[in-house]
Order: structure tokens, then sequence, then C-alpha cells
């Protein structure tokens, strides 16, 4: 049995007595690679070293590769583990811990209307484009696929059934007037089912459409 001052004479050594990895993703064997890098003194040896280090990550890092600019993030990585103290040519602009900590640029969100939401922003553009054409057949073809269009998605977030004249009187409000004009009757059935609808409108209708089709279940 070993005694107590053996045990004491050993040499233990515990990662949580280590010092925190900066990017533990790459492993405590690359952060120990970039320190034998900083003890470096000639620079060239350690632009080769630095070049190697980035061969390695890559290699850990593979997913970065279908990023058109992967190796310039991984070099910026090698700079962050390295607490931005490695002195070597950077093919890019050496970062900065300043400017990696900024804040990126809010992103502004589109305005978009609330009302007719259940149309979709399509449609709602389509109306803008055909509003803005010359009256021709070719129009008048487009504003009725429009508006059958729209009938299946009010359909589909909506009521089962809805009549022509509503579809036409909401096509009048989103052109501002220019279309809308009631000349036929839209082809679109009753209890249609729209790619757009939401998942469970969409099942709770195919439920229905195959109950119909097989009828109830009848006990032998």
């Amino acid at each position: 049995m070993m005694d107590t001052s053996n045990i004491a004479a050993l040499s233990l050594d515990y990662n949580t007595d280590r010092e925190q990895l900066r990017m533990p993703e790459y492993g405590r064997h690359v952060q120990s690679m970039i320190e034998y890098c900083l003890t470096l003194p000639d620079r060239d040896h350690r632009t080769k070293v630095a070049n190697s280090i980035i061969d390695v990550i890559g290699n850990l890092n593979p997913s970065l590769r279908d990023n058109p600019d992967y190796r310039h993030k991984l070099w910026d990585h090698l700079f962050v583990m390295s607490d931005f103290l490695l002195d070597v040519d950077c093919p890019y602009p050496t970062p900065t811990r300043e400017k990696l900590g900024e804040k990126p640029e809010a992103v502004p969100y589109p305005q978009k209307s609330r009302s007719h939401r259940y149309y979709g922003n399509i449609i709602q553009s389509l109306i803008s484009t055909v509003s803005a054409m010359e009256p021709s057949e070719e129009r008048d073809a487009m504003e009725l696929d429009i508006a059958n269009q729209m009938k299946r998605a009010y359909l589909s977030w909506n009521k089962d059934s809805v009549d022509d004249a509503v579809i036409y009187a909401e096509l009048r409000i989103l052109s501002g007037g220019k279309l809308g004009q009631e000349k036929t009757t839209l082809s679109v059935n009753r209890g249609v089912v729209s790619q757009n609808a939401p998942l469970h409108t969409r099942n709770k209708k195919k439920s229905k459409a195959n109950f119909k089709r097989k009828g109830p279940f009848k006990r032998k």
C-alpha cells in the first residue's frame, strides 16, 4: 500500500487548477501551442508556428470552412486565444480587443402592415406590382389569379367559406381602389388548404377531407 508521503509526492495536475481556456472548444493542447508561440523570440519563427496552429484549429473546426472568409475567422480566434499578445505577420488586419468587443449595429426591422397579414407579404407585393400596370387582358388575368390566391389564404386562416364579394372588397382596399372589380366568380372551392396556412389548420382540414372521402369507421 502506498503511504501518504508517496501520494503527496505525486505531481497531479488537474484542469481545475489550470488557467481557464479562452476558447474551450479548441482544447488545452491548442492553448499550450499558442503559449509556446508567444515565447519564441524570432518573429519569422513565430509566424511559421502561428500558420501551423491555424492549420490545426482549421481541422478542429471544419464547420467554418463553409464560410468564404473562414481563415480570417481562424486568425481572429488565434489572436483571441493569445489574449491579443501575439506579434506575427497576419494576412488580415490584426484584430483588437476593443474592435471585437464592439456591439453590432441594430438591424432595423421592416415596417409591415398589421392588417390583412393572413394574405402574406408576397401577395401584397403582387398587388402593388399589378396595380401599377396599364389596363390589359394580362393585368385582368393576374388580378384574377391574385384574388383566387387571396381567397385560398383567407380560407386557410379564417373560415371554411367566404363570399367572393369579401375577397374583392379587400383587394380594393389593398390596391387603393385600383383592383378588385367583381368580374368573374373565383375558382377556389370551399375548405381549400393553402401551403401558407398554419400547420394545425392544414392537418385539421386534411383529416376532414380524408373522413369525407373514406367515410366513418364501421364496426364489423
